[in-house]
Formats: structure tokens, sequence, C-alpha cells
């Protein structure tokens, strides 16, 4: 764990606590962390001050498995922090940037072509400095091959965990790890940041409304003129404050709220793939399944699948 100024404590906990986690669920798992620092010495995380290695002592000790870079707004780790994070990618260590970490990967160019998330509050600024990295507004991100991860900040790192940790020891591992860590469930891969709603109202009135509009009609989606109309503006200004703020048109970011909650339903509930439809305002059957199939690349029957083999299979099984 490369801890840098401004880290988030309770990145650094999630982070942890998963780990502490799967070490009791799956017998042939050992991970052990550790906290390093550039300089090494006491880092502060929030108002606690916590020990650490120097860097170049504990990189002596052997090669790393994964390094977790965590880190606040506009942290300048010196050159050969950078350089040193290179060399680990070079030789196949996984590197994570959780919160502002992100940030600090794609200064040491290791984020290229990538697909990579970060705080949705520094997500703009790092688009202008960084456009040869492609910034979701997703809660994380793992590349194809899982060695570039990334997360937004607090909780986020239990969902990029859980997924990562889901990766090399199967699915129902990651289901299990979800109940160990008290959560009703973790969010997946496509399901987008949500700024606060103090930070929706302060920016945008009219946006906040017609979120809230959207979240509550779920069931029976309402025409884009209807949303406009009842939260006070015309339809092109709506377009374009979902441009603005969302990067996205207020009927695809209200199509994938519906499909992200009827995903959420085919993996959780036991109600059948048509109700599930209908209850997510599809009007029939082949309606949701061409609409599921486009966003996910997947019917909801191969997600049903999927997730029911995933159980059945033994925790120690590959996946």
């Amino acid at each position: 764990m490369l801890l840098l100024p401004g880290a988030s404590l309770l990145a650094l906990a999630s982070v942890l606590e998963a780990l502490q986690a799967v070490n009791g669920l799956q017998e042939d798992a050992c991970y052990a962390a550790e906290l390093v620092s550039g300089e090494g010495g006491a880092v502060c995380c929030g108002e606690l001050s916590l020990p650490t290695q120097a860097l170049a002592a504990s990189a002596a000790a052997g090669s790393w498995y994964a390094v977790f870079v965590l880190s606040g707004e506009g942290a300048r780790p010196a050159p050969w922090v950078l350089q040193w994070l290179s060399e680990q990618a070079s030789v196949g260590v996984t590197l994570a940037g959780i919160d502002g970490g992100s940030a600090v990967l794609a200064e040491a160019g290791l984020l290229a072509a990538e697909r990579a998330t970060v705080n949705a509050h520094l997500a703009e600024a790092l688009q202008d400095e960084f456009p040869d990295v492609v910034w979701s507004g997703n809660v994380w991100e793992i590349n194809a091959d899982a060695t570039r991860l990334s997360c937004a900040g607090g909780s986020a790192g239990l969902d990029l965990m859980i997924a990562w940790l889901g990766r090399s020891h199967g699915e129902r591992l990651a289901q299990d790890l979800t109940l160990r860590l008290g959560l009703e469930r973790a969010r997946g891969r496509d399901e987008r940041q949500r700024r606060p709603v103090a930070e929706q109202r302060g920016g945008s009135p009219k946006l906040a409304e017609a979120l809230s509009l959207m979240e509550a009609n779920l069931a029976e989606p309402l025409p884009t003129e209807d949303v406009a109309r009842l939260v006070g503006v015309s339809r092109r200004q709506l377009e374009r404050l979902f441009k603005q703020h969302l990067d996205a048109l207020p009927s695809r970011y209200y199509l994938e709220l519906r499909l992200n909650r009827a995903r959420r339903l085919l993996q959780q509930s036991g109600q059948s793939i048509l109700q599930i439809g209908l209850s997510c305002g599809f009007s029939s059957g082949p309606h949701f399944s061409n609409a599921y199939k486009a966003h996910f690349d997947k019917t909801p029957r191969d997600e049903r699948s999927q997730r029911a083999i995933a159980w059945r299979r033994p925790a120690g099984d590959p996946p």
C-alpha cells in the first residue's frame, strides 16, 4: 500500500478489510499487506498518522504481487517514485490506483490507452491533463488482463476488491466475500459514481430533480419531454445539463438506470426474467432481452445461467 499525501483512511481500510476477509474465507489465500511511502516514516491519512516503511527498503525485500497507490487530490510524488512504479509495471506487478492514486499512475505513463476511473470531482481536470487515458465515470475499472485497477475513493475500494479477488478465486468467493463484508451487494463495473446530492444541487438543481424523477419512475419510464416539463426546463436545456454533468443523453442515462436495476434483480432476486423486465419498464420479454444484450453483451438468461453455475462451483475451483 503506497501511501501518498492526502490518502483516504476509509479507502485504505476498505482494501485492507477485503484482504483480511478473503484470507478467512479461502484456504489457499494468504494476502499480507505492508504500508510504504517514498521516504518512510509517518504519513497522515485524515487526522490519523500511520507508520510506513521507506519504499526503497521495502522494494529490496523482493518483488510485489500488487501495488495499491492511495493518494489525495493533487499529490505529486518524486520522479524516482514514478520511475519505481514503471519498473514494477515492467515486471508484471499489478498496479491499482485508489481515489487520487489513478492520477499518479497516469502521471507515470502507466494508464495510456487504458480505461480508468477516479473520484468524480477530479475527473474533468484529469481528462485535460491526461487525454491518452480513457477516463470513465464508473465506480471501478479493471483492464482485460487485470494488471491495472482503479476506483473512486471511500468504500469503492470494497467493490473493486470483491471484483478483483473474484477473478482470482471464483465468483462464489466474491459472493461470500460480499456477505462477509456486510454488504447487501457489490457495485458492478457498469455502475456510475453518484455525485453527492449537495454537489448536484449546488451545480444544477434541475439536474438533481430530473435524476430523482427518473429513479422514482423506473417501472414506468417517463418520456424525456415529460421529465423536462416536470422540472421546468425545455428538452434541449435538459439534454445540455445531462451532457455537461453526466456526459450522456437523458434517454441513454435513464435506460442505463433501468438496465442496472434489472441486472441487480437478476443476480439477487428469485423473480422471473419477464417479471424483472416489466418491473424495469420494458414492454415485453424480447424488448428487455434485446436491450440487455446490447448493453451488457449477454442476455438476461445468460446472466442468470452464469450466476447459477458460479454458485454451484466449489469455492476452490478455478473460474
